[in-house]
């Protein structure tokens, strides 16, 4: 057992791995960018990308002017989607209103308002929205259809009460599981963790490799008595640690900020950040093979981590991805981490449900340390 432990520690590695840890120590900027920029990110996403659609400019025109119409326009106004900013009268100056951006949706009731919702006929109101954002659009549409369909089911029983009669049919009920409060804060941070993490382990890998090219000091490197895989492993080792902390770091920022809690292992979601984390240093550690200076490795980057990003699944569902590009997304970590880091965070599964994305992470982690391992040994020898 002695001579094991004897031959572990005169390894010519450790040598190797104090020097490149002592090189990270002294580079305060590296270590900062470790820890601030994904905590900034972390928080500043985690409030800034919320779907949730509020205080519209709404612009009314009531040709009507019943208590009926202004009815209407309370259900509007009372919503956080709308803010009743302007009246007209006429749609045609709504529709410039429109035109010139002072306004993000409209409300035009008709004069027979009234008279056809006593009469029990269909009352017509017609909702202009500015379409220049289309997501924007959409919601708002969404919204005013809800706030028209309430008012409605309030008329029914109304009606039903004044004949007397017990509403019949079914009733549905709605159980939330797994976000009760439907923040929508849970599913971007459990989704930006492992973008954030590979975004890392590509900037700071590929950094580190090309920054020996730059200082020449890879010859020097040759000189000794290690070997292209022991020299390899020195530097990529102290990379993999430091950025194994942003896990923990992530997890803490998700706890504390917005309240994101871990129903399941902690180990496992770990486990899988690791892997992230090496599949990130793979990225990196291939694409400064491809390069010359730590310029060229920043811009090549940028041509790798934003599709890695928008084809993850991390800040929009999948299913908003056009259905020819899902596919792909199989072919990226990031996905693959969002569904473990989803699956343990909020819904507390274990491995026996995650185990097709681990072995996902598992398969990409081999694959590109292989690769790029095999990429770098290449130019040393």
């Amino acid at each position: 057992m002695n001579s094991i432990l004897e031959k572990i520690l005169n390894w010519r590695i450790w040598p190797l791995f104090r020097k490149e840890m002592q090189q990270i120590r002294r580079n305060h900027k590296l270590v900062a960018m470790m820890v601030i920029p994904p905590t900034l990110n972390l928080v500043f996403l985690g409030f800034a990308m919320n779907p949730d659609v509020t205080d519209l400019r709404l612009g009314v025109v009531d040709e009507s002017r019943t208590a009926e119409s202004r009815e209407v326009i309370s259900g509007f106004s009372q919503s956080r989607a709308f803010k009743v900013t302007a009246t007209f009268d006429s749609p045609e100056a709504l529709g410039d209103a429109l035109s010139r951006s002072k306004l993000d949706a409209g409300l035009v009731i008709g004069s027979d308002f009234a008279t056809q919702r006593t009469k029990g006929a269909t009352a017509e109101i017609q909702f202009l929205v500015d379409g220049v954002d289309s997501n924007t659009a959409s919601i708002a549409g969404g919204y005013a259809t809800r706030i028209v369909n309430a008012m409605n089911e309030d008329v029914k029983v109304i009606n039903r009460s004044n004949v007397h009669r017990a509403p019949n049919g079914a009733r549905s009920r709605v159980s939330l599981l797994y976000n009760p409060g439907l923040k929508n804060s849970w599913f971007i941070v459990t989704g930006m963790i492992g973008v954030l993490l590979v975004m890392l382990g590509v900037a700071v890998a590929s950094s580190a490799m090309v920054k020996e090219k730059e200082m020449g000091t890879v010859e020097q490197l040759l000189m000794t008595p290690a070997d292209g895989a022991e020299i390899i492993t020195a530097k990529i080792a102290p990379i993999f640690l430091l950025l194994s902390l942003d896990i923990g770091l992530s997890v803490a920022v998700g706890y504390f900020v917005f309240d994101l809690p871990v129903r399941g292992s902690l180990l496992l979601l770990y486990g899988a950040g690791m892997l992230c984390v090496l599949s990130g240093i793979g990225i990196g550690t291939m694409i400064a093979t491809f390069t010359r200076s730590q310029q060229q490795a920043q811009l090549l980057g940028f041509f790798v981590t934003p599709p890695l990003s928008m084809l993850s699944g991390a800040t929009t569902p999948l299913e908003a991805i056009p259905h020819w590009m899902q596919p792909i997304t199989y072919l990226n970590p990031v996905r693959h981490f969002a569904s473990i880091a989803r699956g343990v965070m909020l819904k507390g599964v274990g491995a026996e449900v995650v185990y097709p994305n681990l072995l996902a992470l598992l398969t990409f982690t081999i694959v590109l340390m292989g690769i790029s391992v095999w990429r770098f040994r290449k130019q040393l020898n």
